[in-house]
């Protein structure tokens, strides 16, 4: 469970996200709900209660994140814990990816990450500390045909954690990363898969050697660790969780 007491989780509304605000608010922690879905972020915080709150925020608008923070701040008090889970992904080959679309998958999965590395860390230093997650994907650590904005993009985000944890560590800031497998949120739902012939679920029981796909709160528990004492001497770490799907090749 998080050790942290204040959270500011971005793309809260749904999917890894929101998952871990759920696992957040049920250890006691005050959380700050942050999306572009209003819908899903007050249904969420309302069902999370007096512990939750939800702010608009567009992770691509540095404007917006000093706005953010700002409202972060008046619930929270302080900012103990950052995590960036705001994500999107697309599926099209390089040749066949319109720039306006790479660029849109870079905006909120890395310059997002950035943009909340710089907006928060002054804030968490000027507090004497406190913990960033940022959320990576195992598609960061190789290529996967049809994925090139989202796997450049998650790469990114790793080097991002690693320069952040170097850069902070005298101010008291821990930065790490996970980075999920093949996870069943909502992200993938703008991908008709169906169409492409492809079924995830049937792609994760033959490549995955657990047989199937995470769940969110798998990844959220990761993240709490991560958020808490017990990870006091982590940063700059990546933590892979996929079931074992990138760990080598199968004999057989």
């Amino acid at each position: 469970m998080p050790s942290v007491s204040n959270v500011l989780v971005t793309g809260g509304a749904s999917g890894i996200g929101a998952a871990t605000a759920r696992l957040a608010a049920a250890a006691g922690a005050a959380v700050v709900i942050a999306d572009v879905n209003v819908a899903g972020g007050k249904a969420l915080a309302a069902e999370l209660g007096d512990n939750a709150t939800f702010v608009e925020l567009d992770v691509c608008d540095d404007a917006a994140w000093a706005s953010g923070v700002a409202q972060a701040r008046q619930f929270l008090g302080e900012i103990d814990g950052l995590v960036n889970a705001a994500g999107v992904v697309a599926l099209t080959p390089i040749i066949g990816t319109p720039v306006e679309q790479f660029l849109r998958v870079v905006a909120v999965n890395q310059t997002g990450t950035y943009l909340g590395l710089r907006a928060v860390a002054p804030v968490m230093a000027a507090a004497g500390g406190g913990r960033i997650v940022n959320v990576a994907s195992v598609e960061g650590h190789r290529g996967t045909p049809g994925l090139a904005a989202y796997a450049a993009s998650k790469a990114a985000v790793l080097s991002l954690t690693q320069c952040a944890a170097l850069e902070l560590a005298t101010t008291g800031i821990r930065v790490n990363s996970v980075s999920p497998g093949m996870v069943d949120t909502p992200m993938l739902s703008g991908i008709d898969f169906a169409a492409l012939g492809i079924d995830l679920h049937a792609i994760a029981a033959a490549k995955v050697p657990l047989a199937r796909m995470a769940d969110p709160a798998e990844i959220a528990k990761v993240i709490a660790f991560l958020l808490s004492d017990g990870a006091s001497y982590m940063s700059g770490a990546d933590v892979v969780v996929d079931g074992a799907w990138t760990a080598g090749l199968p004999m057989v």
